[in-house]
């Protein structure tokens, strides 16, 4: 029964091809939305989490409460951290923000001021020369460890060692020569959003102390030992600061991880709303289903009367007309989501983005979408069913 029930909805579509194709391309529209938002927010998910983990710091920030007096930062405080036994290794911190000229060119950079060894807690991937050592921090040197966007953009290339940048600090301006170049933080922003997103730029953070006059650090970053819960670790740290300059309320820990789950979430919930928004069109298509098969029942009285006067029963009348909504809403869906991972491959390639497939995301869309159509599908179908075979017959 079910395989005649196949058989005569094909042929049925295929006698109004013409309704039946923009019935289909409704559906297909509407799967499409769905997949691409729902993709892109998958990808633009994954992207950003690496982009946050490369920013970010492998486990805990400290920092102080500038408005708790005697909460500062300073190497008392990174060698009191670094002496914790919870903790891995520990970094100072220091940021700035200048223009670099180069070339005839400028850019706008974030200067962090760091230690050498930094590359333990702070993403950074060498990619030429070298990262800052420890008699570049002890002896103050003028050394600077780019990003390779700042080298693409003023040579088209990644090398550039060896090269001095000129950044306007302090009271003057500084020649700093270029020791490395690194993928660090922001390759993804940077790429799309251009100018609008600044590059990195590290020095010794001794340095940039004796270029602006400052003491002490913003931050120091934490990365726990192995086993070791990050907000228990962060707890202590903050408790031991605090005792060490008798006060309460002077320093604060934040888990870069749990920062990164929580805008995840929100990237997630962002995603969520926009695919049932778009899912709204599936709905639309659902109806032009129901109005096709409305038609589709008022042309096939007459055919459906002589069934039902030659034994044909109720269930299998409706079966037919349900299979046929299944169908067309199955090979809708399908084209739609094709026509969607098309799309995205297509955009992502002049975007440099790469192609993410999550099955759960095109499985959830096929069913939500046939389901939708043989709901739609119900009425008309019933319709159909409840024909008296007398009336159908007498129908013109």
């Amino acid at each position: 029964m079910l395989t005649d029930a196949i058989f005569m909805s094909i042929r049925s579509l295929s006698r109004k091809w013409a309704r039946s194709t923009l019935t289909l391309a409704g559906i297909a529209i509407g799967v499409a939305s769905v997949v691409i938002i729902a993709s892109i927010g998958d990808i633009g998910a994954h992207m950003i989490g690496q982009e946050l983990e490369s920013f970010g710091v492998a486990g805990v920030m400290i920092s102080n409460n500038r408005r708790v007096a005697g909460s500062v930062l300073g190497e008392e405080q990174l060698e009191l951290i670094r002496d914790s036994g919870s903790v891995d290794s520990a970094i100072p911190i220091i940021a700035d923000f200048s223009r670099i000229y180069m070339r005839e060119m400028t850019l706008d950079v974030v200067i962090w001021g760091i230690d050498y060894g930094a590359n333990q807690v702070i993403y950074l991937n060498l990619l030429h020369g070298r990262l800052l050592t420890r008699s570049d921090v002890s002896q103050e040197r003028r050394v600077v460890v780019i990003d390779q966007n700042i080298a693409q953009a003023f040579y088209r290339r990644d090398n550039i060692v060896g090269r001095t940048l000129s950044v306007p600090l302090g009271t003057g301006t500084v020649d700093l020569e270029v020791v490395g170049v690194v993928t660090s933080g922001g390759d993804l922003t940077q790429g799309l959003m251009g100018n609008l997103i600044p590059s990195f730029i590290y020095v010794p953070y001794t340095t940039l102390q004796d270029i602006t006059g400052r003491d002490g650090f913003d931050q120091i970053g934490v990365r726990v030992r192995d086993g070791v819960d990050p907000d228990t670790a962060g707890a202590r740290i903050v408790s031991a600061l605090d005792r060490s300059r008798g006060i309460t309320g002077g320093y604060r820990a934040e888990n870069m991880h749990r920062q990164m789950d929580r805008i995840s979430r929100i990237l997630e919930t962002i995603t969520l709303v926009l695919s049932l928004i778009a899912g709204v069109s599936l709905i639309v298509a659902g109806l032009s289903i129901m109005t096709m098969m409305l038609v589709s029942v008022s042309e096939r009285t007459r055919e459906i009367g002589i069934k039902k006067s030659i034994g044909a029963k109720r269930g299998s009348i409706m079966l037919e007309f349900l299979v046929e909504a299944f169908v067309i809403s199955l090979l809708g869906s399908l084209t739609g989501a094709l026509a969607g991972l098309l799309i995205i491959a297509a955009a992502g390639i002049p975007l440099g983005l790469p192609l993410r497939l999550n099955p759960q995301i095109f499985i959830i869309c096929i069913m939500f979408a046939v389901s939708v159509g043989v709901i739609f599908g119900v009425y008309p179908a019933s319709v159909a069913a409840k024909l008296r075979p007398v009336d159908a017959l007498r129908h013109e």
